[in-house]
């Protein structure tokens, strides 16, 4: 059968299958790898920017005196982004990258909408199987393990792990040597990613031969590859680079006499809006190419390691103006989170950071005048800046900015400097 008629007809089979999980309000589906989701007549859309106002105008009036951040969560986007992964990768089951944004509600949402997990540690793991979610959706994608927590993922049943050194199959071997292994593999960087993970993660080609013959000998399951083209992609190309690795990879352990592969872990770096479907159809094609008998028979379970792709948009987050200041025509404020929590990323990935005013007098804040602004963080750092240079409309102590799109990488990495703690601003969920 054509490779190509062959995802059609899973995306088809599993197209009513999914309207009706969530028009019948299913609190949990276990799908299979290539299990599509997907809503085609209907389409779950995330909350507009209105409504998103209003929202969060009325949580801020529901609290007197109200000045802490506070998240809002968009469950309807959440939903969205899975139908949207479903219908242009099928055959991909994402398996979410806990450490992108751990929010419980978030993970309650992914958990219930059938995603795996991709965990990195023994809490992560913790938190998932705390979800009621079945250790058979966990894979543990870290290549340098402690001890401690690969015994924890043997003690729970979390069975597939990856690894790229000798040390760390020794490791398996003494503490969990039932477990199926994934070998990542280092991949050419030709994607222009703007986080190249290969200085750190994955087999040099020249030392996958003896990694195998090393699990080989010590009896370990390697039933996969796994790569990563890297976080925060721009050319899609590098997936062909990247699966041809790795078809060469799977051949290279048929000839040492390895059982077949059978699991091909794409990893990450997918980003939502118009980059996914050019992100999606190069996959899509590359396995096509390197692997059209394996897609054809289904023989070939295929997940990827998204985290980015799930999490940023889904996330708003308000915070309140705390304090004021005015130097010739530059407006400056303080605001309620910063550089220390939420914007740490600001540090090192220069994303365009969407910034919306709500003025509690004129909330939709038309005709006003802008100024050329400064915002900073809450603390004493002076690193702590938001924005420069930034045009904005007057505002007062206690009007709000908002910042849309902050999910991936941003209460995570936060911290509790100056005792202004990210771990405690509040997340409030929202739906249609």
């Amino acid at each position: 059968m054509d490779v190509f008629l062959v995802i059609s007809c899973i995306r088809n089979s599993f197209f009513n299958k999914f309207s009706s999980f969530l028009s019948n309000k299913v609190s949990k589906l276990r799908p299979m790898v290539g299990e599509a989701k997907l809503i085609a007549n209907r389409v779950t859309k995330p909350v507009s920017r209105d409504d998103l106002f209003h929202f969060i105008k009325s949580a801020i009036s529901n609290e007197q005196q109200q000045t802490d951040p506070f998240y809002v969560l968009d469950l309807d986007a959440i939903r969205s982004l899975v139908e949207t992964w479903f219908c242009n990768l099928p055959v991909v089951q994402p398996f979410y990258a806990v450490k992108c944004n751990p929010n419980p509600a978030f993970l309650k949402e992914m958990a219930a909408l059938g995603t795996g997990f991709d965990c990195a540690s023994l809490p992560e793991i913790e938190t998932i199987l705390s979800l009621g979610v079945s250790p058979d959706r966990i894979v543990f994608a870290n290549t340098c393990k402690p001890e401690s927590h690969i015994k924890y993922a043997a003690k729970v049943g979390v069975n597939l792990t990856t690894f790229d050194s000798n040390y760390e199959l020794e490791k398996i071997k003494k503490w969990h040597p039932k477990c199926a292994l994934l070998i990542r593999i280092k991949v050419p960087e030709t994607s222009g990613a703007t986080f190249k993970f290969g200085s750190k993660f994955g087999a040099l080609p020249e030392e996958i031969v003896p990694l195998l013959k090393a699990a080989q000998e010590a009896k370990l399951q390697v039933v996969g590859v796994s790569f990563h083209i890297g976080s925060r992609a721009i050319n899609f190309h590098a997936f062909d680079d990247a699966i041809e690795a790795a078809k060469t990879t799977f051949d290279t352990a048929a000839q040492l006499g390895l059982p077949k592969m059978h699991i091909l872990d794409i990893g990450g770096g997918f980003t939502s809006g118009p980059k996914f479907t050019d992100a999606a159809s190069a996959v899509i094609a590359a396995l096509q190419k390197y692997f059209p008998g394996e897609l054809a028979d289904g023989h070939l379970k295929i997940i990827a390691e998204p985290g980015r792709f799930f999490a940023n948009s889904p996330f708003t987050l308000a915070t309140s103006v705390i304090g004021k200041r005015e130097r010739a025509e530059v407006k400056e404020y303080w605001i309620s989170d910063g550089i220390s929590g939420s914007m740490n990323f600001l540090k090192y990935d220069h994303d365009e950071v969407i910034c919306t005013p709500l003025i509690m007098k004129n909330p939709t804040c038309k005709e006003l005048k802008t100024w050329s602004s400064t915002v900073f963080g809450p603390t004493c750092d002076a690193a702590d800046t938001v924005l420069k240079g930034f045009e904005l409309p007057e505002l007062d102590v206690n009007d709000w900015l908002v910042f849309h799109n902050m999910g991936a990488y941003t209460s995570s990495r936060g911290n509790d400097f100056n005792g202004f703690k990210t771990s405690a601003i509040p997340t409030i969920a929202y739906e249609n």
